[in-house]
């Protein structure tokens, strides 16, 4: 198959700056979704990988294993269910997130959200429902799990007694 060709030299398509790349995955994984700028999608997003918006989405996003970042210019018209929700832009549906929702200062979410902990930056807009519940014993085994920290059994737990309390229980 011929290379097209352009002023005498083969083609070939522009690469991704790396400026343009969020910072945290030019380390460790470079598995991740990133819907770009010019990109527009309705429908679903099933995503086993981090998902970046910068474009537009209209639909349902689903990454229950993984964070969902809006960016500054990232339009979301979806219902998202994730492990972590990071607005930047803005978000009209609902969010549900195992873990964690973040609403940055110039993030904006106009629907209901439910989760675990919550963090909404000075100038953030939020309109809806909260609910932050507690995690379940499941998800905070699935924490201590990802972060490698073993779980602990409580039924073997011993408490010993302040010093000045050993004292008077010894005479």
């Amino acid at each position: 198959m011929a290379t097209p060709m352009q002023n005498g030299n083969p083609a070939q398509p522009p690469a991704a700056s790396p400026v343009e790349m969020p910072a945290n995955l030019n380390s460790g994984s470079n598995q991740y979704s990133m819907i770009g700028k010019s990109i527009a999608i309705k429908g679903e997003i099933t995503a086993s990988d981090p998902v970046y918006v910068y474009g537009t989405i209209e639909g349902r996003i689903n990454a229950p294993s993984h964070r969902v970042t809006i960016g500054k210019e990232g339009r979301v018209k979806a219902d998202i269910s994730a492990r972590e929700v990071v607005i930047m832009g803005d978000v009209f549906g609902n969010l549900n997130a195992g873990e964690r929702v973040e609403i940055r200062c110039d993030g904006s979410l106009m629907g209901d959200l439910s989760t675990t902990r919550i963090f909404i930056e000075e100038g953030a807009v939020l309109s809806g429902s909260i609910d932050v519940h507690k995690p379940t014993k499941k998800e905070k085994a699935e924490a201590r799990e990802e972060q490698g920290e073993p779980e602990l059994d409580r039924k073997g737990v011993v408490s010993f007694p302040v010093p000045e309390l050993a004292e008077e229980i010894a005479s």
